[in-house]
């Protein structure tokens, strides 16, 4: 009996995920295999047993949920904490909503900021550098931990993703290529991405230039910043999930542009040195409001003439 609903638009998502699931195999080895397995197995059960009490089949979204919630974690994060945060995603922030296509928050970013607030000290310490299969790994800091000590990386280290960070977020190089198979694929909305990734880079460059007068402390080099934390992968993969992002045209520019803005005003002026999943859950909350304000109002139909007797 077959237990997956099929969506096509989900399959393209998860074979432009397979090329940086196994970059993050080399960076990482054995951890990153036992990891993103962990995580399948809670999410894809958590699914079962609702979608079960439904009477309904279980989506192929959530393959999807788990690739990306997997490959956002910290490679040396406990795997009891990556199975609290997976059905955290499935259960709360999908099923609670009434499953999938009514969801407002992006499961896997809602999965993630929860373990990321509840048990932070293992979400923000536990980054190895790149490479390193050792089990008894010394921690290191990550590219936007330490441009905040003045320490900038050289582009070609954050472009080749030879560096600290998350699961799957310096693929660089295979996150851009899997974004044009998205949008050659008309699987991700281009204008999204665009509008997040201009917006970003925009406002970083602002704060870096003008930190001093603008009180940014926390400011980094706009393209330095472009290439490490999670902002291309959050904008190729989580910005333009169909489900909690507009539909209108207009409303999907200002969407992005939120998200980009909110991401650089979260790393120059708070204790955080990221802040995609704040800034896609902000943009989650106020997606429908955008749509709203770009649907044309209907014109008042034209009283009749009334009739003399």
């Amino acid at each position: 009996m077959k237990i997956f609903q099929k969506q096509a638009v989900m399959r393209r998502v998860l074979y432009s995920l397979v090329p940086i699931f196994l970059f993050s195999i080399y960076l990482y080895g054995w951890r990153s295999i036992a990891l993103t397995g962990m995580v399948f197995l809670f999410g894809i059960a958590t699914e079962y047993f609702y979608t079960k009490s439904q009477n309904k089949k279980v989506s192929e979204a959530v393959l999807v949920t788990c690739g990306l919630y997997s490959l956002s974690l910290p490679p040396l994060v406990p795997f009891w904490i990556a199975a609290v945060g997976i059905i955290f995603a499935i259960l709360i922030a999908k099923s609670a909503f009434g499953g999938f296509g009514r969801n407002i928050f992006n499961p896997a970013i809602a999965g993630r900021l929860f373990v990321y607030i509840a048990f932070p000290n293992p979400m923000t310490t536990e980054f190895v550098t790149a490479g390193n299969f050792g089990l008894d790994a010394v921690t290191t800091a990550t590219p936007l931990d330490m441009m905040r000590e003045g320490l900038i990386p050289s582009i070609k280290q954050l472009l080749f993703g030879i560096r600290a960070g998350s699961l799957g977020e310096s693929a660089i190089i295979l996150i851009i290529l899997a974004g044009i198979y998205l949008v050659a694929t008309k699987t991700a909305n281009w204008k999204v991405i665009l509008a997040t990734l201009v917006s970003f880079f925009g406002f970083s460059a602002l704060f870096w230039y003008f930190g001093g007068i603008l009180g940014a402390r926390g400011a980094v080099p706009p393209l330095e910043g472009l290439l490490s934390g999670s902002i291309l992968f959050v904008a190729v993969f989580m910005a333009t999930d169909p489900i909690t992002a507009p539909n209108k045209p207009g409303a999907q520019w200002l969407y992005g542009i939120l998200i980009g803005t909110m991401v650089v005003l979260v790393r120059s002026f708070s204790l955080f040195s990221e802040g995609t999943s704040f800034a896609i859950l902000m943009a989650n909350t106020f997606a429908s409001l955008m749509d709203e304000w770009f649907t044309p109002k209907k014109k008042d139909l034209p009283k009749k003439a009334e009739v003399k007797s």
